[in-house]
């Protein structure tokens, strides 16, 4: 699986109705948060390895409705108690 993050930047008083259209509409469903600062919301994707993410970006969410703009970060690696960290070879 392939993680990434999508901040998301909304016409004035659309961000409620652009999360809804987002959870509603683009599938695979991510889980989306309304936030402070420059953007309104940051979605957040898991998704398989073989997807194109430029394209999936580009042809599902910029095509829900008041998005103004948006800013994709890739994940690399997952750290959590579960799973230990293996950045390096090693587990801790």
């Amino acid at each position: 699986m392939r993680t990434f993050f999508v901040f998301i930047k909304c016409k004035l008083g659309k961000a409620y109705d652009v999360a809804a259209d987002v959870v509603e509409k683009v599938d695979p469903c991510p889980s989306i948060f309304s936030i402070s600062g420059e953007y309104d919301l940051i979605a957040h994707f898991s998704v398989d390895n073989t997807l194109d993410i430029g394209r999936f970006v580009n042809e599902t969410l910029h095509q829900v409705p008041d998005i103004v703009d948006t800013k994709t970060i890739i994940a690399f690696n997952t750290f959590s108690k579960d799973q230990g960290f293996k950045g390096d070879g090693s587990e801790n």
